[in-house]
């Protein structure tokens, strides 16, 4: 990577693109994004406009929810992974993107995802969730396994007998929100607090006004949209009896992870709003746009596939003595793999934010370009992970790309703000959840072909994460 403004390799060149006129470009390219192209071919089209993938771009939603929209993108590998760089680039409050919801989302603090390394309470906010993932390891398989039991497969089943199919994302955020729950609130059933049954629906409303001002929900005319989603930002009062719903059941529940907290300094009620933003934004949202994707592909790929993972699940298990043990899911190379071609294909988080800290020289794979000081940044996850220089067949979902020598090549799946290589750590901005979300991937495959020799699927496209039905199941025969 480049190091602060030295020499460049490459021939420099001017960052092209165009703004055009105040607020009316931006409002034509919001329409472009979210309706008349889609984020994939807005951005590509962008970069063969421009024959740049350094471009400068208005970033949606633009007005009148942000007055900071200019930004310049990043499009291909090489320039992409400048946004890991915590040298160059400062993440304070850029999460969201162009626009923040108020302190009052939560509690009146900021969760660590919007506070950059250079701030002295990231590293121990982000040290303490991770040495809570760490604390609590040994239940991720086994809390994991009993939610897809009870809160999964035996709905799947049951709707595809008597209905003829079954939508996988209706059952899925009761079966990722009850998983989380148990998790770090020891083991307590979330309908046993005040939430009841509506855990999931009060955590869908907290995150609504966070999120949909980068989204279409694709469920009203767009010009409807627009006007009420993307102009402004949805005041908390519309979700604050649900937040607080949220809290107490946080607060009485996840005893010892408060509790470990505070024995880090961490105030009690820093961390719970911390928490939520983690069970929220991270797991919760998180996870329920990587699983639609990865079952979605693996449905598709249909029966030779689902042949070979069978047999890869099935084996790996047998030799563990009929056990479903980490060891026996890390011996499952076709599994990691899939898992990790899905989440290039599809990272959860498509795109990253920040704003350079100085003056740098950025490389693409064929120029160099200055960005100066302040400038506010954007990498696109997808045109990245599916560089033509880097991938062969970039598009497709080639199950075993990962597997043998193809291994070498993990280095360059970067859906969780860095490298596959690399490490979650107090004094950087990766995932803190990033071996958890791959070992759930895993572990819902290795389910589904415990189960299941194969099964079909019927894919309606949405914004980002497709709508998945199953349509068949065929039980497992050996």
């Amino acid at each position: 990577m480049s190091s602060y403004l030295e020499s460049p390799k490459l021939p420099v060149r001017e960052i092209p693109g165009d703004y055009g006129f105040p607020i009316i470009s931006a409002i034509k390219d919001r329409y472009d994004y979210f309706y008349n192209q889609g984020e994939d071919a807005w951005f590509h089209g962008k970069a063969e406009k421009y024959k740049s993938t350094v471009v400068k771009i208005n970033m949606a939603p633009g007005p009148f929810t942000s007055n900071d929209y200019k930004l310049v993108a990043f499009l291909d590998a090489t320039s992409f992974v400048y946004m890991f760089d915590n040298t160059l680039i400062d993440k304070t409050d850029t999460l969201g993107g162009t626009f923040k919801p108020g302190k009052e989302y939560y509690g009146g603090y900021r969760p660590v995802a919007f506070v950059d390394t250079k701030d002295p309470n990231h590293a121990a906010l982000k040290g303490y969730i991770l040495s809570s993932f760490a604390k609590r390891h040994n239940l991720f398989i086994p809390l994991f396994r009993n939610s897809l039991s009870d809160h999964l497969f035996n709905d799947l089943e049951k709707q595809v007998s008597e209905q003829g199919k079954s939508d996988f994302n209706v059952l899925l955020p009761n079966m990722t929100f009850g998983f989380i729950f148990r998790l770090l609130c020891d083991q307590t059933n979330p309908s046993d607090t005040v939430l009841g049954a509506q855990g999931p629906e009060h955590l869908r409303k907290w995150l609504f006004p966070q999120l949909i001002p980068s989204l279409s929900a694709r469920k009203l005319p767009s010009f409807i949209e627009d006007l009420l989603f993307h102009n402004f930002l949805i005041p908390f009062g519309f979700v604050k009896s649900d937040y607080q719903k949220l809290v107490d059941a946080f607060s009485k529940s996840a005893v010892s992870m408060l509790d470990e907290a505070e024995k880090l300094g961490i105030k009690r009620e820093e961390a719970v709003h911390n928490m939520l933003f983690l069970v929220g934004i991270n797991m919760f949202a998180g996870l329920n746009a990587f699983f639609p994707h990865l079952i979605r592909f693996v449905g598709e790929a249909g029966p030779n596939l689902h042949t070979r993972l069978a047999n890869e699940i099935r084996t790996a298990i047998k030799e563990e003595g009929g056990a479903i043990t980490l060891s026996a899911i890390n011996k499952m190379s076709l599994v990691k793999s899939v898992v990790y071609e899905t989440l290039r294909l599809r990272p959860p988080v498509p795109l990253q934010y920040g704003k350079a800290k100085k003056d740098f020289m950025v490389q693409s794979h064929d120029a160099s370009y200055k960005i100066n000081k302040g400038q506010f940044l954007v990498g696109y996850n997808p045109m990245a992970s599916r560089d033509p220089k880097i991938f062969a067949n970039p598009d497709e979902f080639v199950p075993d790309r990962f597997m043998g020598d193809g291994e070498k090549m993990v280095k360059h799946v970067l859906w969780s703000n860095g490298r596959e290589t690399e490490n979650p750590a107090p004094e950087n901005k990766q995932c803190a959840g990033k071996d958890l979300v791959q070992l759930l991937g895993r572990l819902i495959l290795v389910e589904f072909f415990m189960r299941y020799d194969t099964f079909t699927v019927e894919i309606t496209p949405l914004f980002r994460a497709p709508n998945v039905a199953i349509k068949t199941l065929t039980k497992a025969t050996s």
